[in-house]
């Protein structure tokens, strides 16, 4: 993650927020979703890296949850959330005791991070046995990703490639174009050279960004059509 992306989403939180309550169904998609990974969290320690406004965390028991997140801005809301905030900055810069976490989840983080491998292995020397490694992220190859992609080549989402194409309120491009995009395929690969065999797979958002907002959708198990995928990796 670098510095320019942590300049990006200062000034952002209210933005970051508003579009998700505004697409009030696609937001009640992808909370599903992110309930769906943690599973019962009762008595277990949480670290969300990246963890924004605390938005997601809101609507669930917060109190044992802890947060690296480098916008003072974003971190500052989630404080008032529930979060824990151990560390405002980048996961890169951050220490982490081994084998202190019951769950690490990178909700939506991944995509701002270009080199995936050393943070990854940071997180798993940090989890307990049989902890969880959990990624939650649009993939760059989903029609989510290519939106995001193609807008930021275009410098713009308001382009004759797009009509007719685009969601009534797309994710803000300042912050889709600050994105490093991974593919899920990337991210396994990554984990299995890090040793991890025991991965399980949901998503949401099966339907094209144009009608994901017309109501919400149901998890399913997989990765391969959705617009909003988790990864569980059992260290």
């Amino acid at each position: 993650m670098s510095e320019k992306v942590k300049q990006k989403f200062d000034g952002y939180a209210d933005k970051y927020d508003e579009w998700f309550m505004k697409n009030e169904n696609l937001f009640t998609s992808e909370l599903r979703l992110y309930k769906k990974a943690l599973g019962d969290i009762t008595g277990k320690k949480l670290l969300s890296v990246g963890c924004g406004s605390g938005l997601f965390e809101s609507y669930i028991d917060s109190s044992g949850i802890e947060g690296i997140e480098p916008s003072e801005d974003m971190g500052r809301i989630a404080e008032k959330r529930g979060v824990n905030i151990i560390k405002y900055g980048l996961i890169e810069d951050v220490e982490l005791e081994d084998q202190s976490y019951d769950i690490i989840y990178f909700n939506g983080s991944s995509s701002y991070i270009a080199d995936l491998a050393p943070v990854y292995a940071k997180c798993l020397k940090a989890l307990r046995e049989n902890g969880r490694l959990i990624l939650l992220d649009v993939p760059k190859e989903s029609a989510f990703g290519l939106m995001y992609l193609l807008g930021t080549s275009l410098n713009t989402y308001d382009h004759e490639y797009l009509k007719g194409t685009m969601p009534k309120l797309p994710y803000p491009l300042a912050l889709a174009s600050s994105g490093a995009w991974h593919t899920t395929e990337e991210k396994i690969e990554v984990l299995k050279k890090l040793g991890i065999s025991k991965f399980s797979f949901y998503q949401t958002l099966i339907k094209n960004p144009l009608y994901t907002n017309e109501e919400p959708e149901e998890v399913t198990e997989g990765y391969k059509s959705g617009g909003y995928v988790a990864i569980i990796a059992e260290r």
